[in-house]
């Protein structure tokens, strides 16, 4: 009997930029053949045109790199006239972006000029356009954003797809994972408006869960492989922490758990077994 072929995984370390530990993890991921896809965030203060240089040079020919779309505090816009921000001139935190985005519609023209100056910004420290474009916090997927972003990436980024985060395991198995369900929703749009522009998007999606201090990550990850078709996503955000990351982020402990899991003996033999590849 002839073996299934192997199908291909997306493993995409989000947040590369955000932090130095976190820079380091995905870097040392990527060198030992771990992670094939990372995106970036061009907008924290420790993200340089010398980072970038540091990760093109490891991903070359073994990672993916693609624009984390930015728009949550506690990080503040590229452009002029962005809104609606906080008093202090940063963007909003995810829940009120959300709320938001569902009660007053954003300035479309503000949001183009927003999504096109982080382009930009990526274009100049990697000296080509972005693989992909996703969005940090899923907030590439809220209304108001998906439509701008969908009309900026084919003329800015052509070629470039984009992450839809639309799942495959059924519903009544996921009640614990309300944000899931919210991604499924929202990802639903935004699908079929990528393919009236003609953008290419992921079939599949998988790596939510909740943030819990107790969450054992490496019972959770084999789960995220089940039923996913070839060329499916599996969002991931390995850390090491440092000071940088402790004063950004609250969920330190589960970027080094995630980390050493991915780093781990287990991680490459469920791969294998669930028969998913990352070259």
């Amino acid at each position: 009997m002839t073996a299934a072929p192997q199908r291909r995984l997306i493993l995409c370390a989000d947040d590369f930029g955000l932090a130095p530990g976190v820079d380091d993890a995905i870097l040392d991921l990527i060198g030992r053949g771990r992670l094939n896809a990372t995106s970036v965030m061009v907008l924290p203060p420790t993200f340089s045109p010398a980072e970038a240089k540091r990760l093109a040079d490891v991903a070359e020919g073994r990672a993916q790199i693609g624009l984390h779309l930015t728009l949550t505090a506690p990080f503040k816009p590229l452009t002029f006239g962005y809104a609606p921000l906080a008093r202090d001139g940063s963007f909003l935190p995810v829940g009120k972006l959300l709320a938001a985005s569902f009660v007053t519609p954003f300035d479309r023209d503000g949001v183009t000029r927003e999504i096109t100056a982080q382009l930009e910004a990526f274009m100049r420290a990697f000296g080509r356009p972005p693989d992909y474009v996703d969005g940090h916090q899923h907030v590439h997927l809220l209304p108001g954003v998906r439509e701008a972003l969908l009309d900026v990436v084919p003329r800015t980024a052509p070629g470039a797809w984009v992450r839809q985060c639309g799942q495959v395991t059924a519903t009544l198995k996921r009640l614990g994972d309300p944000k899931s369900l919210l991604l499924d929703r929202m990802s639903g749009a935004f699908r079929r408006l990528a393919a009236d522009r003609g953008v290419t998007t992921n079939p599949a999606f998988a790596g939510t869960y909740t943030f819990k201090p107790e969450v054992d990550y490496a019972a959770l990850f084999p789960a995220f492989l089940k039923d996913l078709p070839d060329g499916s996503v599996v969002m991931c955000h390995p850390g090491r922490v440092d000071g940088e990351l402790k004063r950004l982020d609250p969920l330190t402990g589960l970027r080094a758990a995630e980390y050493a899991y991915l780093g781990g003996d287990a991680f490459p033999k469920v791969l294998a077994a669930a028969g998913f590849t990352l070259s």
